[in-house]
């Protein structure tokens, strides 16, 4: 690999960790297996072992977890949460062991007990004692700051509330909050006969479970907490890990029941295997062993590095795998638009779980797995959260007389063209608003504050408009008037309620002509994106037939030209039709492909004659920014993000969100940061929000 391309991998490694970590950390809702974000990991590292001069200031290597999320307050823990390093064979366990020994200068004959125990798939929390009193709990969050949640913890009957006399006046208790699995499937039944949020798995369940912003559905949850280490003392507990465990114990913290000391990493492993084995039957989720250097002398002299300390591995174990039969493979439609192929599977139990279904994540790994319906397939729990197929077995000649699966290139629930744009491994419907499966989630996006801002028409009445048949898209808003009677024998409504929604919705009527366009929800048309046509165009006629244009202009492949390279020139030459800066070949298919399905076009007429939208008038008289395009940086002191946006363009400019060659001017509040930076290298001019106020007052 180049150092071109190291690079560009590392970059690109850092924003997917990111993201794969604020999922997991912050929203509890992965859509990866924790064996494909530890590849993510391990792949980062690899790298930067190959190019430490590449190492990047944001490296997945020095960060732990995610940023605290902002429903909660924040607590800075008074000594870093750190992660485990991991390892995943006996090599990597003995070199581990070895690693100690070097660092530590341990003749081969020295001893090296260690503690070994399960390492429970929870959520990892901290809590504070002083004076023997729980004072606070906090999430791990990035490892420095986390969530306070201590309202929440408070709640849970495995953590203590105050400690015996023996306790230290400061005590900080590290471990995991989880769920058993026959408590998991209780509370998903409950949720489900009560048409509640079902959950995934039970880590996600205890993870939402803490993260209540009401303590009482906290208390109603059958969460379980158990100790595995500490952070800040004013006292030690012991001179081991395993007598300092005991002491935990002993103030009233649950404790693994699977924790051991052995003599030596043999052992380790032994006790590895036979946590494998016993794992069935424990009765909550594990996904490995933690080993711990036994001397808490020889912890403190190991240290840490940046993420993980260096006395302590986590054995992973790899995911479990069994054999059943594809019996269909089904098409799942997402809020987004997204098709996803889901395998219907001959009942089987793979960990202990019955599994039924499994994740086939798109056409490609359909097609590089290339499995088909009738197949023998074997299946795994990854990261023994996600089901997912790893291939067909059995007789070559049975297979390839199976038909190959051919995925759809309409919607299921609609009927619309189901697109793959250039580069992406996802089909999306571009039904829209008319699509069943994303109808909610678009009419939430169309009267939401930065599309057409209709004041008290919020989540749940549209799920209830919905789901009476008084809403299916969203000129039926429009025309909610017709429902004022029934409306009003509702149970939370009244008639003043009644009229003031009735009155939110007439007022929007002769809505700007961007917010409209960016209310329809089509895909890479956004805020800046809708006003820079609305702009252009001026009107909605104008509009109208632009699109007709790109619709009408689908030309025949050139003599000898590939599928792809055709419509690459036909999407480059739509960009032109368009001829509005900042809209290019992707944003110009996008609408094409909207405007070629008739029930769009046939729902956007109904809506433009409800909502009569006005065109976007610009003051731009005498103004230095008229033209330019604009990025705000850091935090304004003077005036809000949304406020400071709409005064640049009353004044003609345009407001991106990132800093590129194209950017003309940056302004930059306080703690500005790497888009400042980035502006600094490419030479684009930075000023103050000082001196932004000088070109607004002038």
């Amino acid at each position: 690999m180049t150092e071109a391309a190291a690079a560009e991998r590392l970059a690109e490694l850092a924003r997917l960790i990111e993201e794969h970590s604020r999922l997991y950390y912050q929203n509890d809702a992965p859509v990866i297996s924790d064996s494909e974000f530890d590849d993510l990991m391990a792949e980062n590292k690899a790298l930067e072992a190959r190019f430490p001069h590449l190492v990047r200031a944001d490296s997945p290597s020095n960060r732990v977890g995610a940023a605290a999320a902002s429903g909660f307050g924040k607590i800075r823990h008074a000594r870093p949460m750190l992660s485990l390093d991991n390892g995943f064979s006996d090599e990597e366990a003995l070199e581990f062991e070895a690693r100690v020994r070097r660092f530590l200068n341990l003749p081969p004959a020295e001893p090296l007990a260690f503690t070994a125990e399960a390492k429970i798939d929870g959520l990892s929390l901290s809590l504070r004692y002083e004076n023997r009193r729980l004072l606070h709990a906090a999430t791990r969050g990035d490892g420095a700051v986390g969530e306070d949640v201590t309202a929440n913890a408070r709640t849970v009957p495995d953590i203590p509330l105050t400690l015996p006399d023996d306790a230290p006046d400061i005590l900080e208790v590290r471990g995991e909050i989880y769920m058993r699995w026959e408590a998991f499937d209780a509370l998903n039944a409950a949720q489900e006969a009560s048409g509640g949020k079902v959950f995934a798995n039970p880590r996600n369940a205890a993870a939402g479970s803490l993260r209540q912003i009401d303590s009482a559905v906290t208390a109603s949850r059958p969460l379980a907490f158990y100790a595995h280490g500490w952070g800040e003392l004013s006292a030690a507990l012991a001179t081991t890990q395993y007598a300092a465990m005991q002491r935990l114990r002993a103030f009233g913290f649950p404790v693994s029941a699977t924790l051991i000391r052995v003599e030596s990493m043999t052992e380790v492993l032994e006790a590895y295997r036979a946590l494998q084995a016993a794992r069935p039957g424990l009765g909550y989720d594990i996904d490995g062993l933690v080993s711990k250097v036994d001397s808490l002398a020889w912890q403190e002299r190991l240290g840490q590095v940046a993420r993980h300390p260096r006395w302590a591995l986590a054995h992973k174990f790899p995911a479990e795998r069994a054999v059943t039969e594809l019996l269909a493979i089904d098409i799942q439609v997402g809020r987004t638009g997204a098709l996803t192929p889901v395998a219907r599977l001959k009942p089987v139990t793979v960990g202990g779980v019955v599994v039924t279904n499994a994740t086939l994540h798109n056409e490609d790994e359909i097609r590089r797995r290339d499995v088909r319906v009738g197949d023998r397939v074997e299946v795994q729990r990854a990261g023994d959260v996600i089901p997912q197929i790893l291939g067909w077995t059995g007789e070559e000649a049975a297979h390839d007389a199976r038909a190959e699966y051919l995925f759809p290139d309409h919607c299921p629930q609609c009927g619309s063209l189901a697109v793959r744009e250039d580069g992406e491994a996802v089909r999306r419907c571009t039904g829209g608003l008319i699509c069943p499966a994303q109808r909610y989630e678009r009419l939430r996006h169309f009267v939401s504050r930065r599309a057409v801002d209709i004041d008290g028409l919020g989540g749940k009445s549209l799920e209830a408009f919905l789901a009476l048949g008084w809403i299916a898209n969203p000129a039926d808003i429009f025309r909610l008037h017709n429902h004022a009677g029934e409306l009003m024998q509702r149970e939370g409504w009244k008639e003043k309620s009644v009229a003031n929604l009735l009155a939110s919705i007439e007022a929007r009527r002769g809505v700007g002509l961007d917010r409209l366009l960016f209310g329809l929800g089509i895909r890479h048309v956004g805020e800046v994106t809708a006003r820079d046509i609305a702009r252009a165009a001026n009107k909605w006629e104008n509009v109208e037939a632009l699109l007709d244009r790109l619709v009408a202009h689908a030309p025949e492949p050139a003599l000898g030209e590939t599928e792809e390279k055709h419509w690459r020139r036909v999407a480059t030459d739509r960009a032109a039709l368009v001829g509005v800066s900042g809209v290019g070949p992707e944003v110009a298919s996008a609408l094409a492909d909207f405007w070629s399905e008739p029930h769009n076009r046939d729902l956007v007429h109904d809506l433009v004659k409800e909502a009569r939208p006005s065109e976007v008038r610009l003051e731009t008289r005498d103004s230095p920014v008229a033209g330019k395009t604009l990025v705000f940086t850091g935090t304004l002191e003077t005036m809000g993000r949304d406020e400071a946006k709409a005064r640049a363009e009353a004044l003609g400019a345009r407001v991106a969100g990132s800093v590129s060659a194209k950017t003309d001017l940056v302004i930059a509040g306080a703690d500005a940061g790497s888009k400042r930076a980035k502006a600094e290298a490419l030479g684009v001019e930075v000023i103050s929000e000082a001196e932004w106020h000088q070109i607004l007052e002038s």
